[in-house]
């Protein structure tokens, strides 16, 4: 046994009354009300006591009661002078007890001791204490030697039982308070996470057609105020309305994404790409449904390339490449190259860390460069 196991206290969580069952709490009221039922019985059926004396035992049994109780608290506060002070008083109060003949109460205390002691203090201090109990019982109890051998045995496991079971349940109930604390913080970060998805959404669905939309209203209002003619100042107009109606369509869907009612990704590849002239899409492998977090990644991914498209490689075409692998699924974005478009300047610039953030969370990858040709986008997921 360790040094620590010898003067660590049994932990607060094991001395206390707290998470302990209704049949236990009951049980441990019966004993304590039938030890000081025992001492008060006792003083009134001893004939050596008298008159004053009768009153004087009665009250020093109930100081017996209530240094009890104290001894209770102080060893679940963990104050060792105090808790040994309180046995003392116990032991002195059994002894005095005895010398006017009340050899019950004197043995009850004893007993009630050298259990409590071994149980609620370290084993350095409680085995000294349970041994002079149990000594003084033994010097006392009239009975053969075989008997209160025994007894003296059965008194001293009692108390270290008593002493492990608490210990385990106080365990129980710390192993309890870190699982309830670990699931706390695990649904505090699954929340954190679902945050910065909802703001990854807000940013792939509006940033790029809100940022679309300022710049046709923008034009417009030059157009405007340079006295353009009323068809040039429609038309841009018509667009932003046009960029308006394709970015509430895309929130529509990632509202839908978000409630997990998405459509089939090959199939919506398809929608993206069909009213993109010079656009085409590829998809190989064996199709399978992909977790949420992947399909949507995917989804967003496509969708900033072929924007970017847009914006940096006008008239260019593009072929959008899916491979479903064994163990990942690759998303190719690759455009011949272009002239830039008039949403050039458009949006803030993070569209490609926003897709490289996307990928890196889901423990995927995204490489984006010129090659060739033009410029290709490519992701990789594990799925």
């Amino acid at each position: 046994m360790s040094e620590n196991a010898w003067t660590r206290w049994p932990c607060r969580e094991a001395l206390g009354r707290r998470d302990r069952s209704q049949p236990r709490r009951v049980l441990g009221w019966a004993v304590r009300t039938m030890g000081l039922g025992i001492l008060l019985w006792g003083v009134f059926h001893n004939s050596h006591v008298h008159g004053w004396g009768v009153a004087v035992a009665a009250a020093t049994a109930l100081v017996a009661a209530a240094a009890s109780w104290a001894f209770f608290r102080t060893t679940l506060e963990h104050r060792l002078l105090p808790s040994l002070a309180l046995v003392a008083l116990l032991m002195g109060i059994a002894l005095a007890a005895q010398s006017i003949g009340l050899t019950v109460p004197a043995l009850v205390i004893w007993c009630g001791c050298a259990v409590t002691v071994l149980e609620r203090m370290p084993l350095a201090v409680a085995l000294p204490v349970t041994s002079v109990a149990l000594a003084l019982y033994a010097a006392v109890n009239n009975d053969v030697w075989l008997t209160t051998a025994a007894t003296t045995a059965g008194l001293a496991l009692a108390g270290y039982v008593l002493r492990l079971d608490a210990e385990a349940r106080g365990s129980a109930q710390r192993l309890l308070a870190q699982e309830r604390a670990a699931r706390d913080a695990e649904a505090q970060s699954a929340a954190l996470a679902e945050r910065a998805r909802i703001a990854r959404e807000i940013h792939d669905v509006l940033a790029h057609s809100l940022s679309a939309q300022l710049v046709h209203l923008e034009a417009a209002r030059l157009l405007i105020e340079r006295g353009a003619d009323r068809e040039t100042i429609l038309e841009r107009v018509v667009a932003a309305r046009g960029m308006a109606r394709d970015g509430l369509a895309e929130t529509r869907q990632a509202l839908s994404a978000l409630r997990g009612e998405m459509t089939p990704l090959e199939e919506y590849l398809a929608q993206l790409v069909g009213t993109a002239q010079g656009t085409d899409v590829t998809v190989t492998g064996e199709r399978r449904p992909l977790p949420a977090e992947a399909s949507q990644a995917v989804r967003r991914v496509a969708q900033e390339a072929l924007t970017n498209v847009r914006k940096h490689a006008l008239g260019a075409k593009v072929h959008l490449r899916l491979e479903y692998g064994d163990r990942e699924v690759t998303l190719d974005v690759r455009d011949s190259g272009g002239s830039p478009g008039e949403l050039t300047g458009a949006g803030g610039g993070y569209g490609l860390l926003g897709m490289r953030e996307r990928a890196e969370l889901l423990g995927g990858s995204l490489r984006a460069g010129p090659d060739e040709e033009g410029f290709v986008v490519t992701l990789k997921v594990p799925v």
